[in-house]
């Protein structure tokens, strides 16, 4: 036993030591990184060799930073290794919080996009921290402590700079044989993989940081490189996946306005879902099932880390997001596009944006106007805007945002193209008491349990809307669209979902299902129906340009017509995934769509060649679309391809646009067909006053009941603080 103890002393290093110090950190780094991997992440090691690099991938980095301190000596040496460990821990903890809500890690683009999307973020951020997250750092304070009370103590040697040299060398070595090791087991994985899990899985944390700021690099350089060519591929995938329109349904909505009804967070399960002996959006089920509204039950979001900018992105240009960061942040006011406002500006349409919230957020303010909108009326256009009481979360409450909208709807020039974004519905899903008129579910997921309180609020303000659609006869002479962005509750909460599903556990395909948002369109005397066909939101632009009987033919677009029989029915997601109205693809397995049940396709040619022509598919529409976006290839189209959007003369600034609204041919407005008054606006919202009649004031505080004319309603604006 002596000699046991005697072998243990004479291996064990010597904590007093500098290097001794560096082998306990890396330990420690160690220990809390593989901590994380297995409890805050959802990475889906499976086997030994996936578990060992799990365990071994943080070590390379960590020996290799931390051995900077080895190149001093003293104090110096010791606190640089727990400055570079506090670095280490700050980059890891963030992503925790990330991954969390998002789950994808944090990226370049996303920081350096921080400044589009930070507003509120720090009340989301309170609700998504859990103090066991602050583990990553307890090593950090116990180093710190041991050095303060001098139970470890610090060597005052050099250390030899040939043996700093070989622990740096060390640890690139070490990084090269997990590389090795992990390339034997995912082929392509640096080079095909379009899932930031399998980076961190195989390689680490910090070594995706790396690889995400190489490959954010060599993006800035498609542009540089970019050349007429690279189109012709592209071009020529294009055609080969197009879709012949469905020639009962092409141009049935032709001429008519078109209100895009964004339904922030909100998931297709909630259709016809009861909580508490209640229905819990009783409204937008009512429009699921109107005779004249045909809706997709199998119809997917397909967002990256741009989340509600990436469904944008699709709706409006038929391209998918970036496998990094958003495209409205980084290329929304610089690229060429295709888009839905600048197309239909060709047709005479009047196109308008409605946000409740700051126009910078996702650079909205930019993209807007580079993609052709009109007017963008951001929250500055709204009365009492800032008022505390008027918001919530990411920006005004949803019946105090469209009750402004629905007024300046009316104001518009007919036809018009309008997208309106609601926000309450937004994670971290809070709502003051006064608007609570559902209780919360009880999945003991506090994180999950207010979602069906800020979706039932949602549900309320979309019914005042709808009904003030009714009122003003818009309902009568607009296609009407409502479309979910993304999931509203990831699939990190997998125990919550369980509950909400009412099953023991989920399944992968349940997981996958869980993806689906709702997308129903409603077109006045057509017929509609709930429809079947497996699509996403890359479908939604080539759809309704082909209701509105418009040609598409010059278009670059990675969607298809859902109306058209040959619709391929494959669901790309951004991660490489897929689903199919057969099968279903999550990382390296297959299943089948309609069970769930596991297969090899080896096993099965026919099932074999429909997963291999799928996969084909997918890469190539997501890698091209990315080299569209990453290159700019657009501005290559011949100038007749490319609508004219006319930027140059668009300008957001409230005094701006509002002059340009009084200058409108009011024949062709509704405020003119009914004598310059506004419909009045019924809303229950009892930060306006509750059930009480609602006075219909314009948006700088005059009551339209008092104005003869719709220039007199408008006057005034200019003079207030444009923003």
């Amino acid at each position: 036993m002596q000699r046991v103890v005697s072998a243990i002393k004479k291996w064990w290093p010597d904590f007093n030591s500098t290097i001794g110090f560096l082998i306990l950190s890396v330990i420690l780094v160690t220990i809390k990184t593989y901590w994380a991997y297995q409890f805050e992440f959802s990475l889906g090691a499976k086997g030994l060799l996936q578990q060992f690099l799990l365990f071994v991938n943080p070590i390379p980095t960590a020996v290799i930073l931390l051995g900077i301190a080895l190149y001093f000596r003293g104090k110096l040496a010791y606190w640089l290794m727990i400055i570079i460990n506090f670095i280490q821990s700050l980059w890891l903890f963030s992503n925790i919080l990330y991954y969390r809500e998002f789950s994808d890690f944090i990226s370049l683009n996303i920081m350096k996009a921080g400044g589009s999307v930070q507003n509120n973020l720090g009340k989301a951020i309170g609700e998504i921290i859990h103090p066991i997250d602050f583990i990553v750092f307890l090593d950090i304070i116990i180093l710190i402590l041991l050095l303060v009370f001098k139970r470890i103590k610090v060597d005052q040697g050099v250390v030899q700079k040939r043996f700093a040299i070989l622990t740096t060398a060390l640890g690139v070595a070490s990084m090269l044989a997990v590389f090795g090791m992990a390339s034997s087991d995912r082929s392509g994985l640096l080079t095909r993989t379009f899932d930031n899990n399998y980076i961190v899985k195989y390689l680490g944390l910090n070594e995706y940081a790396a690889y995400n700021i190489v490959k954010t690099k060599e993006q800035a350089n498609e542009v540089k490189k970019a050349k007429s060519s690279d189109l012709d591929q592209i071009k020529e995938f294009v055609n080969e996946n197009k879709t012949l329109a469905n020639s009962a349904t092409f141009g049935k909505a032709k001429g008519k306005n078109v209100i895009i009804f964004h339904l922030e967070s909100f998931q297709q399960f909630l259709l016809d879902y009861r909580w508490d002996g209640q229905e819990v959006t009783p409204n937008i089920n009512a429009f699921y099932h109107d005779q004249n509204t045909t809706a997709f039950d199998n119809f997917y979001n397909q967002v990256g880390q741009g989340k509600t900018a990436d469904a944008e992105l699709m709706l409006e240009t038929s391209l998918f997001g970036t496998s990094s960061g958003s495209v409205m942040s980084n290329y929304g006011g610089t690229n060429t596009f295709q888009t839905m406002p600048a197309q239909l500006s060709q047709e005479g349409y009047t196109s308008a944006a409605f946000h409740g919230d700051v126009p910078s957020f996702w650079n909205r303010d930019n993209t807007y106007k580079n993609w052709g909108y009109d007017y963008f009326f951001s929250k500055s256009y709204y009365k009492n805007a800032d008022n505390p009481d008027y918001n919530v979360g990411y920006g005004m409450k949803d019946k105090i945002f469209l009750k402004g909208t629905a007024n300046y709807l009316e104001k518009l020039p007919q036809p018009f193209y309008s997208k309106v974004i609601t926000v309450t519905n937004h994670y971290p899903y809070d709502l003051d008491e006064q608007n609570v008129s559902i209780n919360k579910t009880q999945t003991d997921d506090g994180t999950v349990d207010g979602y069906v309180q800020t979706a039932r609020y949602l549900d309320q303000a979309f019914g005042e809307f709808e009904q003030n659609l009714k009122d003003n006869g818009l309902w009568d002479n607009s296609m009407i669209v409502l479309y979910g962005d993304h999931y509203g509750i990831s699939e990190n909460h997998k125990s919550a979902i369980a509950k909400l599903l009412g099953t023991d556990k989920v399944t992968a395909t349940d997981l996958t299902n869980w993806q689906k948002v709702p997308f129903m369109v409603r077109v006045p005397g057509m017929e509609g129906g709930i429809k079947h066909t497996y699509g996403g939101e890359i479908d939604v632009m080539p759809t309704l340009l082909g209701l509105l009987g418009i040609d598409d033919d010059q278009q670059i677009k990675f969607g298809q017509d859902l109306l058209s029989s040959q619709n391929k029915q494959i669901v790309p997601f951004r991660n490489g995934n897929w689903v199919t109205s057969e099968y279903t693809r999550v990382g390296s397995s297959y299943y089948v769509t309609s069970t769930g049940t596991k297969i090899n396709p080896k096993q099965d040619p026919r099932a074999k060649m429909a997963i291999d022509d799928a996969n084909k598919y997918v890469e190539k529409a997501l890698g091209y679309s990315d080299k569209v976006v990453q290159g700019n290839l657009l501005r290559f189209l011949d100038k007749k391809d490319i609508p004219k959007n006319q930027t140059k003369n668009i300008s957001y600034k409230k005094s701006t646009s509002l002059k340009k609204l009084k200058q409108v041919d009011q024949s062709k407005t509704v405020i003119g067909a009914h004598g310059g008054q506004l419909t009045e606006y019924k809303t229950d919202a009892p930060e306006l006053g509750g059930n009480k009649q609602e006075k219909n004031d314009g948006e700088d505080g005059t009551n339209s009941n008092e104005i003869a004319s719709v220039n007199s309603i408008l006057s005034g604006h200019g003079s207030e603080h444009d923003r």
